[in-house]
């Protein structure tokens, strides 16, 4: 801090002003990367946009062999240390874990969120999980199509 302080009496001294302390210290460093990333940024807006893709469907419809699929993957990856009752296995192991979830993500296109894994404590609540069908409709669309008082009516544009 001492070294800082006694440069800038030196440089008042000699008789630098404030341009000069500013390119001593960097100031026209400064200047250049702001005009670098000025030309970036006119050259990302003069390439054409690309159009972003639709929301991803998160609708979601258990099969009817829902418990067969998942105790068929549960049997493959726990292998011989499952307990009587398959849906009793615990999801201690997190690789383990891991690998049952990814399979059955992949192979029924639905994925636990993340705000959901730490519920996911064995293989009755991935049967849970995976047999809850899941909706994709707004609350407004859903007022829609209810039948409404003659009173009421929604009017929903797009």
């Amino acid at each position: 801090m001492a070294a800082v302080a006694a440069l800038r009496v030196a440089g008042r001294r000699l008789g630098l002003g404030a341009p000069a302390r500013t390119a001593f210290w960097g100031g026209l460093r400064k200047k250049e990367k702001e005009v670098e990333a000025d030309k970036i940024i006119h050259q990302e807006k003069s390439e054409p946009s690309l159009i972003c893709p639709p929301p991803r469907s998160r609708n979601y419809l258990p099969p009817e062999d829902i418990q067969s699929c998942l105790e068929s993957h549960v049997k493959e990856i726990f292998g011989p240390s499952l307990p009587d009752n398959w849906q009793q296995t615990p999801l201690k192991e997190n690789r383990l874990k891991y690998r049952l979830l990814a399979q059955l993500a992949a192979e029924l296109g639905h994925a636990v969120p993340n705000s959901q894994l730490h519920l996911m404590n064995s293989a009755e609540d991935v049967l849970n999980f995976y047999s809850t069908p899941v909706k994709d409709v707004s609350k407004f669309d859903e007022l829609c199509a209810a039948e409404l008082p003659p009173n009421l009516k929604i009017t929903w544009e797009q």
